[in-house]
């Protein structure tokens, strides 16, 4: 099937079967290779009120040998056009780590991006909900080795309370942050944490330094750079979801500033992972 490169803003041909979707990424910087292993439905047990991901369901199939086909010709229309790819993403409509898919895919995408696009990365957008199950865990443990992957693991809240509001995920909070900081004990991740208003309140103070403690905590474990944290994404609601609008973008000033006190105590500790905003 043949595809365009010209980047989707908002991603809705993932609603439409399509297994690989060239986007412009304001973290990836640039032109961003989309994997989506979930075609036929929206598929993840968080319910993040800022989720871009309408429900929906079609009769499309996920097949490898489609996603081979579509991703070869997806980087080589872009390298024609002198498009530099940024990364291969898995991420689409759901819980990438959750498919059973996901590790032969995952190895798939890297052969063909070490041949086509070396320069470019793998990224993997995870809830963190896979962690859960010892053989993804510790399938992700190993992947993390390679310095061409990058998890990015969502992180967007610090307290229970919060965390129903802007996760309304099945797994208690405790239990979650359990595994996340066991992963990054033995694993390097890059944080993402999306900051944004709900019903139009805003993530009060003690939600901010809750926040703020325990991503100084994970990204204390860095040991010889093979655990801990590659840097921290700050972000901003910037597409429309389903449910808009409850949830809404909070002012850019917010974000710099909770950016500026997470740097500040990370310069305090000593510890380097740069700290990002994308409004």
């Amino acid at each position: 099937m043949p595809l365009s490169i010209a980047p989707e803003e908002n991603h809705r041909e993932r609603e439409k079967g399509v297994i690989v979707y060239p986007v412009y990424s304001r973290r990836a910087g640039g032109l961003s290779v989309g994997v989506n292993l979930f075609p036929d439905k929206k598929f993840c047990p968080f319910d993040c009120p800022y989720c871009e991901v309408f429900q929906f369901s079609s009769n499309a199939d996920f097949s490898l040998s489609q996603m081979e086909d579509d991703l070869r010709h997806a980087i080589t229309s872009a390298v024609r056009q002198n498009t530099p790819v940024k990364d291969i993403c898995f991420s689409g409509n759901g819980e990438p780590s959750l498919s059973p898919a996901f590790p032969p895919a995952l190895k798939l995408a890297n052969g063909i991006r070490s041949t086509l696009v070396p320069s470019s990365r793998l990224v993997l957008i995870t809830s963190g909900a896979g962690l859960f199950q010892p053989q993804i865990f510790s399938f992700l443990s190993d992947a993390a080795k390679d310095p061409s992957f990058d998890i990015w693991l969502k992180l967007d809240a610090g307290t229970p309370e919060w965390y129903k509001k802007i996760n309304r995920a099945p797994f208690p909070f405790e239990k979650l942050t359990e595994k996340i900081t066991e992963f990054v004990s033995g694993a390097k991740v890059t944080i993402q944490t999306m900051l944004c208003a709900v019903d139009g309140i805003s993530p009060p103070p003690d939600e901010e330094r809750a926040w703020e403690k325990l991503v100084l905590q994970l990204a204390a474990y860095d040991k010889d750079g093979t655990s801990g944290t590659r840097k921290v994404q700050i972000y901003g609601k910037a597409r429309p979801a389903p449910e808009d609008p409850k949830a809404s973008p909070l002012p850019a000033k917010y974000l710099e500033q909770r950016a500026d006190s997470l740097r500040r105590a990370f310069s305090q500790n000593g510890i380097l992972t740069p700290v990002e905003i994308y409004l």
